[in-house]
């Protein structure tokens, strides 16, 4: 997930750069909501090792 999220920041970027506004906002907008998402089943995952003493992966 985390890389899909790389993948539409970096054509956000790229839209920007060649003046494509609203290509470059929707596709920014959707990098940040992969973003969070990845962060929070990174901190689920993470809480869930810690209280169950073990490593979940």
């Amino acid at each position: 997930m985390l890389k899909w999220a790389i993948l539409f920041f970096v054509i956000s970027l790229i839209a920007g750069f060649f003046g494509f506004g609203k290509v470059e906002s929707g596709a920014k907008s959707i990098a940040k909501v992969l973003f969070v998402v990845a962060l929070l089943i990174f901190l689920v995952v993470l809480v869930f090792g810690v209280f169950l003493g073990t490593l979940v992966f």
